[in-house]
């Protein structure tokens, strides 16, 4: 069988030129693809209108043969037996839709265009309603683009509502942009701006800015089509004059927004703001009013800035500059202003006027010409100057033909406006309207003020003059209760007030509910169904007190009433269903206003008998406690339980537009609320329940509304207190936001509290509060608050057992009040033994009353004891003079203020009594010790920079015939300096303290009037305190370590301004303490502390350090002994060694001769001494420095190696002279001088003359120590050695006075043995000479601690 030939539809067929045009444009096709999308959409739009069209015909005609089955006289709800019918027409052609409606009593029509009414007072000419024999008609006139929408008529009677709708077309004619036959491909022209459709989504809302803050005015659109290179054409306007880009407006368009930013606010930006975009089909326009507040002031009190500053009658030399005043509300009256002009280029503002102009213009004198100024504009009050204002635009001085010239010459400030009227507008909005003043005098606009009734404080509405006579005012807190006032404004000033509204709460305007939704069925059982829905979202600013339902088989479309009377609740059961239809129903909720418009018909619900053994679906979910990151949702139990009974609920949660949902609930609930946490903030949810039995899940609920987790704005959370005046525990919720038919609904775990003994609610304006009665462990649990005909103003408090328990106790506080106290009833001793009983209450009245009970008897104010109370501090008080034995006991203070009373007793017995009585004894003792001379304070000590030990105390009440002394151990102490008593100050010192300073020390201070003692201890604690203060300063002066070399070993010192060995100090060796020993010893000196190692050898190398410790710090000092240091140093130690070695070994004379001899003529001179050296020395003898040979007259012996003697027979006058003895062996000798007088007999026995002892020489050293190169000489007046060639000692050390030899140098010594056992002859007890007598050895005492003298 041939296929049928393709015909073109006649909408297809072309002519030959269209067929040419096409075929030219199909060619540059690829050029204009988004001009043919955008006609091809246009299309698709036109061919929907048509097929709506056709549909809407057929069923006008259905319906006009449909006959009514109920007579005239019955009751009936409307119904359209004509219907509107859409039209197309062309633009600036009118149009009539009309339609015929039925029903009893007549039905009302109200005419909307796109859902909004449409009100022919707001377009004069443009619409035309019309109502004639039952046809009701609206007439468009002159139709442009614009008009294009849907259009309705609602008839509206008591039993019911009927909608029909119709949709105008309008189209442009040919030529004008569009094509009028659909059917052609169009062709490509040029896209402009203007031929976008622009659909405005997100409006910028009514704006609160600050003056020097900014802000952004933004407005989201649909684009199409959306090109990047072709933005849509957008102006914005402040009341209604155009605004251009700059620096104080920055406009921008793109990226589906339009944005204008005012980055530098004045309140010279503040007005009414309308964004123009240019479209297809005209204008889409969206306007929103910008309030900008005044900045803080400079100075408290000061006036706000002024505004509108401009140059009038511009001349050469001369500009007239006025400007608007600011609003004055709290502020004091403005008395003038200062005007400031500020040449271009330049920054600096010079002012115009010496005094403050009255008035809001000034003549601005000695410009220069051709130069461009710029004016600004501060006010002045008895506060201070304002800010200044936004500085002007530039203007040029010139010689201007023509300038704009400040209108009007009418003197003084405008008459006060006439009476002012506030009604209702939205929930945060009032409409204020007055009559404008009788006379007007060149008015520049009027300021509105408000107040919230209650209030004394006025706030200003706007801070721009406003033109007209009506405003609306917004800002304002939902439920509050208002008052407004009304000045004009020119530029002398403002006008008196006008007389206040009267008031008015902040309610939305009362129209009827908006169309309840989500019909849902709960329940069937075949011939019933049980339906329920949701509320309103806008309840007309009226409760909803009822609602109506309408019903029809949903293959017809006759609507049939199923309640005539009113249904209050959400829920209902429609009963006389035929099992097995579908129907579909329809809700209208009514208020004080009426019945509102009906809601979209239901989805058909098939009327079967539900038999599944799961439940039915839950309903009504709502939400409680939004929060940013939680919420409360609700629910109510399904209708249709199925086989058993509900055993829990599962609850599912996903993101608004997701379908992804999330189980909330691992295992069903059993209560019908559950808290979601973890929330985005912002972001919208939707939540669905499912019921749970023992059957299994049952359906789901429908799902809910979209809620976005976040808390509005000002929300408060229910406050637990506890009521200062009598004592009841409460829950309090202040409410956010409230409006007229708002009631506070309390729950306990979510379930209404209805009329419950225990507890009591009240509302005062925007706070609920909740009371308990006798509360108790019963009344705990969640509570929560919500308020209805809100925007879920709720909130939730859990009563816990401790919160209660605190709550209790201050109850009980309050109910039986008692008089708090800072400080319980408490004693103290004063001076001269005195003792005060005291407490202090937190407040007292003058009224209080107290009394003393002692002992459980009342005592009062007697003689010996005062009771007294101070109002202003609290304190109640009682002094006993003298306190014995007797006053031992309780003691106990009650208080009555008031109603409120308390009691504070102190028990006092046993030791503490004991204690007591000894303190006021010991101060009655004070108090007589300081009538005469006493110790203000008591023997102390202190330590000096130099270490010096200061017992010191301080005295009073002395006089010149006052005496001190020193005593220790009760043995009086005389200081060089006597004390001086008159100074008030007296000090003993202790040099060089160490333990031989222990003991009692005492001071006495006495004249007749008495005397006085002060004791100081210095053993225990206190001695190692003192040494613990010298070690601080000891270690704080303490050197670095120095070397120094000695024939014993190498010893390390550190010096510091005190040393005694009762300081805890401790060496250490490679961080081991060393321990004295024949080894390593370790002393000191009063100037220094040293450690020495005796006979070093390699393993004594290493770091050494000396730690001095005061109790609380410890100082430390280091050295090095490694390395080069320790071979330079041991190099020295052995040179030192061979040198001691030398010294000890030489020859010298140890005892026996005299310094000077006189001796008679005739006489026998024996000069004998004893002599030692290992080996045995060679002894010589000198007369005048000639050497005495042995003879009959002198007779030299040397016997034993150890006595060498010079005997002279019988002297004589020759014989005297001088005589000297030289002791020497290969180490060395000693030279000693003695001086021989011989006088006749008979003459006086002359003076004797002292020879001058010479140094003895030393001879060459046959050793083969290490140190013989070098003789070791003696000087006989230098008492220092030469210095140490090798030793690493730095320069700065102080060299000692004597060589440094070990204390077990074999030199002979008291204490030694003396080197030559055999010799029947005693050591003498000093082997040292006399420094006369040119002593080689230097050897010192063995009583000193150390070799080493003290350094300078």
């Amino acid at each position: 069988m041939a296929e049928p030939a393709y015909t073109i539809p006649a909408f297809r067929q072309r002519t030959a030129e269209e067929t040419e045009e096409y075929q030219r444009v199909t060619k540059n096709v690829g050029k204009g693809l988004a001009v043919i999308q955008e006609e091809l959409h246009r299309m698709r739009i036109s061919t929907k209108a048509q097929v709506d069209s056709l549909a809407i015909q057929k069923e006008v005609r259905d319906m006009m043969y449909k006959r009514s089955d109920l007579l005239d006289e019955i009751p009936k709800m409307p119904d359209f037996l004509l219907a509107l019918r859409p039209h197309t027409v062309w633009e600036k052609t009118p149009v009539k839709l009309f339609c015929t409606v039925q029903g009893n009593p007549r039905p009302v029509v109200q005419w909307y265009k796109g859902g909004v009414p449409v009100n022919p007072l707001n377009a004069p000419g443009k619409y035309k309603i019309e109502n004639k024999y039952g046809v009701h008609s609206l007439i468009i006139s002159r139709c442009v683009v614009s008009d294009t929408a849907e259009y309705s008529a609602v008839a509206t009677n008591p039993h019911g509502t009927a909608t029909s709708k119709a949709t105008v077309t309008v189209k442009k004619p040919a030529g004008t942009g569009e094509s009028c036959h659909l059917g052609l491909v169009p062709r490509l022209t040029e896209i402009h701006a203007s031929k976008l459709e622009v659909s405005l989504l997100d409006r910028f809302s009514v704006s609160f800015g600050v003056e020097g803050g900014s802000i952004s005015l933004v407005c989201s659109m649909v684009v199409v089509p959306d090109l990047p290179n072709v933005p849509p054409l957008a102006q914005w306007y402040r009341d209604d004059k155009l605004l251009k880009p700059g620096k104080l407006a920055e406009m921008s368009v793109g990226g589906g927004e339009a944005c204008l930013t005012l980055p530098h606010l004045a309140k010279d930006d503040e007005g009414l703001y309308t964004l123009r975009i240019f479209t297809k089909d005209g204008t889409a326009e969206h306007s929103a009013y910008l309030f900008v507040s005044d900045a803080a002031p400079s100075a408290a009190g000061a006036p706000g800035a002024p505004m509108s500053v401009k140059a009038y009658d511009i001349n050469s030399d001369y500009v007239l500059v006025a400007w608007k005043p600011p609003n004055t509300v709290n502020e004091a009256a403005i008395t003038g202003y200062f005007v400031d002009r500020c040449e271009a280029g330049s920054d600096t503002w010079v002012q115009c006027n010496d005094a403050p102009v009255k008035v809001c213009k000034y003549p601005v004198h000695g410009l220069s010409v051709g130069h461009s100024y710029r004016f600004r504009v501060r006010a002045v009050n008895n506060a201070g100057i304002s800010r200044p204002s936004r500085k002007s635009d530039k203007v040029t001085a010139l010689d201007a033909a023509e300038s704009e010239r400040l209108q009007g010459t009418e003197e003084g400030v405008p008459s006060a406006p006439g009476q002012v009227i506030a009604t209702r507008n939205t929930k945060s909005s009032v409409f204020v309207q007055w009559e404008p003043p009788k006379h007007a005098k060149n008015l520049m606009g009027y300021y509105i003020d408000g107040r919230a009734v209650g209030s004394k404080e006025w706030f200003p509405c706007n801070h721009k003059p406003f033109k007209h006579t009506r405003f609306v005012v917004h800002g304002l807190i939902p439920g509050e209760t208002y008052v407004f006032r009304v000045q004009a404004v020119n530029v002398f000033g403002l006008s008196d007030e006008s007389q206040e509204s009267s008031p008015i709460a902040v309610e939305s305007a009362l129209a009827t509910p908006s169309a309840p939704f989500g019909i849902t069925m709960l329940s069937c059982d075949g011939s019933s169904m049980v339906l329920a829905w949701k509320s309103p979202k806008h309840c007309g600013g009226s409760k909803v007190n009822a609602y109506y339902i309408d019903k029809r088989n949903a293959d017809t479309s006759v609507w049939k009433e199923v309640n005539l009377t009113p249904i209050t609740e959400r829920i209902c059961t429609v009963d006389n269903l035929t099992e097995g239809n579908f129907y579909e129903f329809k809700i209208q909720a009514a208020n004080l206003a009426g019945v509102g418009v009906p809601s979209a018909p239901s989805a058909p619900l098939k009327c079967e008998a539900w038999t599944m053994e799961e439940p039915g679906p839950a309903y009504d979910l709502s939400f409680s406690e939004v929060r940013g990151h939680s919420l409360v949702v609700l629910w109510k139990a399904p209708v249709y339980t199925g086989a058993s009974a509900v055993t829990g609920y599962l609850v599912e949660m996903a993101k608004k537009g997701s379908s992804e949902f999330v189980t909330l609930t691992q295992e069903a609930v059993s209560h019908r609320y559950l808290q979601v946490k973890n929330l985005e903030e912002g972001e919208s949810y939707v939540f669905k329940v499912r019921a749970v039995n023992g059957n299994g899940v049952g359906k789901p609920s429908q799902l809910s509304q979209p809620v976005c987790a976040k808390a509005l704005p000002g929300t408060k959370e229910i406050v637990a207190g506890v009521d200062e005046e009598t004592g009841d525990i409460f829950l309090s919720l202040e409410a956010c936001e409230i409006c007229e038919t708002s009631k506070f609904v309390w729950s306990k775990n979510y379930k209404p509290i209805g009329d419950c003994p225990r507890i009591s609610t009240s509302t005062k304006g925007r706070t609920s509060r909740l009371t308990f009665i006798n509360p108790d462990k019963d009344d705990l649990g969640k509570y929560s608050a919500v308020v209805t005909d809100t925007d879920g103003v709720s909130s939730s408090y859990t009563l816990t057992e401790d919160a209660l328990n605190t709550m209790l106790e201050l109850s009980h506080a309050i109910r039986n009040p008692i008089v708090p106290l800072k400080h319980g009833l408490n004693y103290e001793i004063l001076e001269k033994g005195h003792v005060r009983f005291w407490l202090q209450a937190v407040k007292l009245s003058p009224s209080v009353s107290y009394r003393f009970i002692v002992n459980d008897k009342e005592i009062t104010s007697a003689e010996g004891q005062k009771i007294s109370h101070d109002v202003s501090t609290g304190i109640i008080q009682m002094t006993v003079d003298l306190f014995t034995r007797a006053n031992e006991g309780t003691y106990t203070v009650q208080i009555h203020d008031g109603k409120a009373k308390t009691q504070s007793s102190l028990v006092l017995v046993g030791d503490v009594f004991k204690a007591a009585l000894k303190e006021a004894e010991f101060q009655r003792k004070e108090h007589i010790r300081k009538q005469g001379p006493h110790f203000s304070q008591y023997l102390y000590f202190t330590v000096t920079e130099d270490c010096t030990v200061m017992l010191a105390c301080n005295v009073a009440n002395v006089k010149k015939e006052t005496t001190f002394h020193w005593y220790k151990e009760d043995e009086e102490i005389v200081p060089e300096t006597p004390p001086n008593v008159m100074s008030g100050a007296c000090a003993i010192p202790l040099p060089l303290f160490s333990r031989k300073d222990q003991g009692v020390f005492k001071a006495t201070v006495s004249d007749d009037r008495g005397k006085d003692t002060s004791l100081l201890d210095i053993s225990g604690q206190v001695f190692d305190d003192i040494i613990n203060a010298l070690a601080q300063n000891a270690g704080a002066s303490a050197s670095e370590l120095v070397l120094q070399c000695t024939p014993e070993g190498i010893r390390l010192q550190c010096y510091m301004n005190y040393y005694t060995e009762e300081m805890k100090t401790i060496w250490k060796h490679k961080e081991s303490k060393i321990a004295s020993s024949e080894k390593m010893r370790i002393g000191g000196t009063a100037e220094m502390a040293w450690m020495q190692i005796c006979d070093p050898s390699d393993k004594e190398k290493g770091h050494y350090s000396i730690e001095i410790s005061d109790g609380v710090k410890t100082h430390t000092r280091t050295f090095d002994l490694s390395g080069q240091a320790y071979t330079d140093a041991y190099e020295e130690y052995l040179r030192l060694k061979a040198a001691a070695f030398a010294e000890k070994n030489r020859g010298r004379v140890v005892g026996g001769l005299p310094d000077v001899v006189t001796i008679m003529e005739e006489k026998s001179l024996s000069l004998t001494c004893t002599v030692w050296g290992e080996p045995i020395p060679e002894v010589t003898w000198f007369k005048n420095e000639q050497e005495v040979a042995s003879c009959e007259h002198t007779k030299v012996t040397f016997d034993g190696g150890k006595f060498a003697s010079l005997i002279i027979n019988k002297v004589t006058p020759d014989d005297s002279g001088k005589y000297s003895i030289n002791v020497r062996n290969k180490y060395g000798g000693e030279f000693v001088e003695i001086t021989v007088s011989v006088y006749k007999h008979g003459e006086q026995i002359p003076e004797p003359k002292l020879g001058h002892p010479k140094a003895a020489t030393s001879v060459p050293q046959k050793s083969s120590a290490p140190s013989s190169k070098a003789p070791t000489p003696a000087p006989p007046k230098a008492q220092t050695p030469a210095p140490l060639m090798k030793s690493p000692t730095p320069a700065s050390t102080p060299v000692p006075k004597s060589p440094t030899p070990v204390p077990k140098s074999p030199t002979p010594t008291p204490k030694s043995a003396t080197p030559a056992p055999k010799s029947p002859t005693p050591t003498p007890k000093s082997p040292t000479p006399t420094m006369g007598r040119g002593v080689k050895s230097p050897t010192p005492p063995r009583f000193m601690k150390s070799p080493t003298p003290p350094r300078k």
